[in-house]
């Protein structure tokens, strides 16, 4: 695939990806850089191995990310009335089964949306808000500096990918408005198309068991990659069975409170406080 980067960044007009600049080969029998053969491994494994699917996957993820510049959209201020404490990112210490010591997680609190027109109404603005949490994410996994490889495809786990968790309590899943139904799907959309092996797996809390019936049922019509990727679970003090001790009280851990470390997008109203924390803990969740 690599012999083909200089073609497909040309295709695309652009060579950043998760803010790694692909480069290809220098010349003849000399690979590209190590940071780009990772990203290229992912979109492999993506796509098991068939390198055409995982050239036309990259190609349009470069075009979008060229449109969509999100590397600058992680550096806007959004509104914190609209969107604070709906996500966090933060770092996990010796989570069972990882082959991590630390890994980082993202928190998607959708308890915490108090006025969902407000919050979901302007679907750009939100998805803008949930691509600077993703990029802020990635940006934790440093695929620009590590020099640990993914393995090949089926040949063990990817190393750099984040865990991702969204808790519903008090969600309401029989009464969804359209703009949240909206919202989430384009968010799903965007996510699988541009941000292949990103996430290693999806924990989902607080859901009623109702309502896992109906996602099981729904299981029949999903990938088995995308099966294995999700665990769902009634309560959130049941997380801690999956991801150790380093998680919150509220998450049946005894790490600190998500708004005490979490990182989040940048918000208006900011206190200099807020700023101070913020900075530190971004500080601190870079690995």
């Amino acid at each position: 695939m690599s012999a083909r980067l200089g073609d497909l960044i040309k295709e695309a007009g652009y060579a950043e990806m998760y803010g790694v600049e692909l480069a290809a080969p220098t010349e003849e029998g000399k690979p590209s850089p190590f940071s780009t053969l990772l990203i290229l491994q992912k979109f492999l494994r993506a796509n098991q191995n068939q390198i055409n699917k995982a050239c036309e996957q990259l190609v349009g993820a470069l075009k979008w990310r060229k449109e969509f510049k999100p590397l600058e959209v992680k550096n806007q201020v959004f509104d914190k009335t609209k969107f604070q404490g709906l996500g966090y990112i933060t770092k996990l210490k010796n989570v069972p089964e990882s082959p991590n010591e630390v890994d980082i997680a993202t928190f998607n609190i959708y308890g915490a949306v108090k006025d969902t027109k407000k919050t979901f109404g302007d679907l750009d603005e939100f998805i803008r808000w949930r691509v600077a949490l993703m990029e802020l994410t990635v940006q934790s996994l440093s695929l620009s500096t590590t020099t640990i490889p993914i393995p090949d495809y089926n040949k063990g786990p990817d190393p750099h990918q984040a865990l991702q968790i969204h808790d519903y309590l008090r969600v309401s899943f029989l009464r969804q408005p359209s703009e949240v139904k909206a919202a989430s799907q384009k968010a799903i959309q965007l996510f699988s198309a541009y941000y292949p092996e990103t996430l290693s797996k999806k924990y989902f809390v607080n859901v009623p068991l109702v309502m896992q019936w109906m996602f099981g049922a729904m299981q029949v019509f999903m990938a088995k990659e995308t099966i294995q990727k999700m665990q769902w679970m009634s309560y959130g003090e049941e997380l801690h069975k999956y991801l150790g001790t380093d998680v919150g009280k509220e998450y049946g851990g005894q790490g600190p409170e998500l708004e005490a470390v979490g990182v989040t997008p940048l918000y208006d109203q900011q206190t200099s406080r807020d700023a101070v924390a913020d900075a530190a803990a971004a500080k601190e969740v870079a690995i």
